[in-house]
């Protein structure tokens, strides 16, 4: 069992940036791919970001392309989502997510995080 913990959600200006920490439980989280996604208020969960077990390729989707990184410490077990340029549209829940596959679809994850808010103010 893999616990993930996020962080580093909060309250920002249409512009800024915040970095999302996903950290585990377990150093099994070396083996695990990884993906963010996000659900905002009334809306389905979306895929965000995601990056295989060995860091060494990455997608990110359409609608954050080019102000979304994902990127990984396995050393800290911990995942990031460095988003920067963010928009009042980004307003929502953010989870992170591993497991054995590299894909965009949630119900391929097999542990989830408790999810840590992020607020966009235009």
């Amino acid at each position: 069992q893999v616990q993930l913990v996020e962080s580093g959600g909060g309250l920002v200006q249409a512009g800024g940036s915040l970095r999302l920490s996903c950290a585990a439980s377990e150093r099994t989280f070396s083996t695990y791919a990884v993906g963010w996604f996000r659900q905002a208020s009334g809306k389905e969960r979306e895929f965000v970001a995601r990056i295989n077990r060995y860091g060494s390729v990455r997608s990110i989707a359409d609608s954050v392309k080019g102000r979304f990184t994902i990127s990984r410490d396995d050393a800290k077990n911990t995942a990031y989502l460095q988003m920067s340029s963010l928009k009042p549209e980004d307003t929502a829940v953010y989870y992170c997510a591993v497991g054995p596959r590299w894909t965009v679809v949630p119900s391929a994850y097999d542990y989830w995080g408790q999810g840590t808010q992020v607020t966009v103010s235009s």
